[in-house]
């Protein structure tokens, strides 16, 4: 085994993940651990591709724009794969901007109500 490589348990450490999620992220082909019998290892391409599941997860990005993204870059390369980033990007920022404003209405309709209570009582 190469020093390099993390264990299963290792790796949902790192990554602060479950087992469960590892697990499936193997499933759908976003990982694919070295296996040594029933044992799984993940060396540096599987912790580097981890490192940016987590990111596009973090910013909101589906698993499947995710799976695509990474399948670009081995298949066509870094520059396609950074066009597509920035497409990709633009999306997910119009849609947190959406986002955004439901959740600034929804807290300032809330204010009001909280306040217009407070109001009552008083």
């Amino acid at each position: 085994m190469a020093d390099d490589r993390l264990t299963f348990k290792e790796m949902c450490a790192t990554f602060d993940v479950t087992p469960r999620t590892l697990r499936y992220y193997e499933y759908i082909e976003l990982l694919q651990p070295d296996r040594e019998g029933r044992a799984r290892f993940y060396g540096a391409r599987e912790r580097a591709r981890m490192k940016l599941i987590m990111r596009g997860r973090k910013f909101g990005f589906a698993l499947e724009d995710i799976r695509q993204w990474l399948l670009i870059y081995e298949k066509e390369g870094t520059d396609a794969q950074m066009r597509t980033w920035i497409e990709m990007a633009d999306r997910q920022l119009a849609e947190l901007a959406d986002q955004k404003a439901q959740l600034e209405e929804a807290m300032s309709e809330l204010q009001r109500l909280r306040d217009d209570t407070a109001a009552a009582l008083d």
